[in-house]
């Protein structure tokens, strides 16, 4: 790394290279048989360079040709006519670990596959009809090293789980259910997401739903969006939509634009109880990163704060290209990748009221628990959610399963309905797809149960 390094800062304005090393091991079981193992293991450098304005970013997985590799950055950044810079950022020389009390190392596959077929043991024995159960457990070691030419030099070591599952449910109609779950750290994991119980309360709750739902009802009424509903919002719709190098238009022909313009920072997009953080800095997160992937440190973000714009997801390219410091939301898929403004961890803050307190002043509503679908457009404005596990609210009180409430909706539609936030917080994983190539990035999405006013359902 250093060597490279030293080769190609004297030629350059900048350089930096990275280094990464993963093994992941992946069991699918579907219906207690196991479908598929596999192990795969990938590794490579890459290298970034600034000439005269200009980017050039190459990679390989041999350590054979990196004269080659210089050459090739070099030319590419003299041959980039676009313009661009990065803004100055604190070298940092650190080394960051994150810590298992179960390792990964550490854990056969024997002990996966008994806990898996336990699980689903679990499931059956509910007696629910549940013909088709498929789980896919990943875990992965991630060695990274990063060093630049202003001085920095971080290296990483960084486990994480990720698990599945994917349920049908028969009764009088079929109903389907999928969560997905990720960590950083070992295979404690398991004991931390509770799995067996969530996974559990999941088939009663399908099972309520496919044999004694109602028809959702249609009109104006009040909401209550279930956290994994709120988090999948405010990926969506506050994410997305503030990362700052979609609002330049970069991504116009890849994952899209967004509402958002540079000049809109302060301007209202929701209620005074509207903020939404974004926070890689979560220890054991599925987005959990101490520095970014261009080095700079990772910090808790605000991206909509007391319902008004507050801040944009940057990289150093974005943030010298608006003026300002970046905030340390650059993040690659691979290093093969190079870092773009990315997600981590995006929740909507919690508030102070407890799940009572939110529905005893709902005179009718829906309590949307989970989603089943949801889409949205490019611009991240127009919106829908549909409820997977859903509910009447009467009274104050929950009263019968409805199939499929169905809410259409804009962005800030959805923000300036909302007039109280739970206490609580949760989170669910998730694989956050964007740029082309693609990179699919492991990330947490959540908030707490919020209510809205006055939304319509179709």
């Amino acid at each position: 790394m250093e060597k490279i390094l030293k080769k190609v800062e004297e030629k350059t304005d900048y350089a930096e290279v990275r280094y990464e090393k993963s093994l992941t091991n992946t069991l699918v079981m579907k219906n207690g048989n196991i479908d598929a193992v596999n192990v795969e293991q990938e590794k490579g450098i890459s290298l970034r360079v600034l000439y005269d304005g200009g980017i050039g970013f190459v990679s390989t997985n041999s350590s054979k040709d990196t004269d080659d590799l210089i050459k090739r950055a070099i030319k590419m950044a003299k041959n980039n006519k676009s313009k661009v810079g990065l803004s100055k950022e604190m070298a940092y020389d650190d080394k960051w670990i994150v810590s298992q009390e179960k390792k990964i190392e550490d854990t056969d596959l024997e002990w996966k596959i008994e806990y898996l077929q336990n699980l689903d043991k679990r499931m059956m024995e509910t007696k629910v009809n549940i013909p088709a159960r498929i789980f896919q457990l990943n875990d992965t070691l991630i060695e990274k090293e990063y060093v630049n030419s202003d001085g920095a030099k971080i290296i990483a070591y960084h486990p994480k789980i990720g698990f599945f599952y994917f349920l049908t449910i028969v009764g009088k109609t079929v109903e389907q259910g999928y969560k997905q779950f990720g960590y950083s750290g070992g295979y404690e994991a398991f004991d931390v997401w509770d799995l067996e119980n969530v996974a559990i309360n999941e088939v009663k709750g399908l099972n309520k739903v496919a044999n004694q739902g109602k028809e959702a009802p249609k009109g104006k009424m009040d909401l209550l969006c279930g956290p994994e509903v709120t988090g999948i919002a405010v990926h969506e719709s506050c994410g997305h939509p503030s990362e700052a190098d979609r609002i330049m238009g970069r991504e116009s022909s890849q994952a899209g634009e967004s509402f958002i313009k540079e000049n809109m920072v302060g301007q209202g997009v929701g209620s005074e109880y509207v903020t939404i953080a974004e926070d890689p800095t979560i220890e054991h997160s599925y987005g959990y990163y101490k520095y970014d992937g261009e080095g700079v440190k990772a910090r808790i973000k605000y991206l909509y704060k007391e319902g008004k714009i507050n801040e944009f997801l940057h990289s150093r390219e974005t943030a010298y290209k608006m003026g300002i410091q970046s905030n340390g939301a650059a993040r690659a898929s691979s290093y093969n990748r190079e870092p773009i403004p990315r997600m981590a961890n995006t929740f909507f803050v919690p508030g102070d009221y407890s799940f009572d307190e939110l529905i005893e002043d709902i005179k009718f509503g829906i309590y949307m628990k989970n989603f089943t679908e949801w889409n949205i457009d490019d611009k991240r404005y127009n919106q829908r959610y549909i409820g997977r596990e859903s509910y009447i609210i009467e009274n104050g009180e929950i009263k019968d399963p409805v199939k499929r409430p169905v809410l259409e909706i804009t962005t800030p539609g959805f923000y300036k309905a909302v007039d109280a936030a739970g206490n609580d917080l949760e989170f669910t994983a998730g694989s956050c797809g964007k740029s082309d190539p693609m990179q699919g990035l492991d990330v947490w999405m959540g908030g707490p149960t919020i209510r809205l006013r006055n939304v319509i359902f179709r």
